[in-house]
């Protein structure tokens, strides 16, 4: 239920009609919905034979790309919005990921694993990685670089050169607008070149 609402508040994000980039797109569950209910166009990346199997079954366009090696395969200004939905944390270059996703598209929207959210500051306080919905690997087998807060996205937007337009985090599928940073598992970010 929390999942298919957090699908929802993202779409809700992209303006009707808008040609997408999805960054890390999965088995494309919401490139189809975007196309479904919004009618929306583009192309998703993903990198795992599964996923892009799942992609071309659901009738999403999939280009299969590791992100590490950056988007030069799109000219300025593509897209109208680039999705990059839990992917950050998987990438070792984020800000030049971030720089890219404004190069190619207008709009940017961003979510990742809060590591901010305080059953996670409880977790740490006991000696202990957190292990959750939102982070769910042991910290010896996560597939994660890095571990990011809401409040460290804003910090790094700016040092990027990127312009907030929205923020907030999600928990249990709500949107979280009150100290999100404490309160939400994830972190999410609409930005644009600034």
């Amino acid at each position: 239920m929390s999942e298919r609402r957090e699908l929802e508040v993202i779409a809700e994000l992209v303006p009707p009609g808008s040609r997408v980039l999805d960054l890390g797109c999965g088995s494309g569950e919401l490139l189809q919905h975007l196309q479904r209910e919004r009618g929306c166009s583009g192309y998703g990346i993903e990198i795992d034979d599964a996923n892009v199997h799942a992609c071309v079954q659901r009738g999403v366009n999939v280009i299969q790309l590791n992100l590490e090696e950056g988007l030069a395969l799109f000219d300025d200004a593509s897209f109208d919005v680039v999705l990059q939905l839990q992917t950050l944390q998987h990438l070792r270059n984020t800000a030049h990921m971030l720089r890219e996703t404004a190069r190619v598209g207008r709009i940017g929207i961003v979510s990742f694993p809060n590591f901010a959210h305080w059953p996670n500051r409880l977790r740490v306080l006991s000696g202990r990685m957190p292990v959750t919905k939102a982070l769910p690997y042991e910290w010896y087998d996560t597939p994660n670089i890095r571990v990011g807060t809401h409040a460290d996205f804003e910090v790094l937007a700016g040092k990027s050169g990127l312009t907030v337009t929205d923020s907030f985090g999600l928990q249990g599928g709500r949107v979280v607008r009150r100290w999100p940073n404490l309160l939400a598992s994830a972190a999410v970010f609409r930005f644009e070149r600034g």
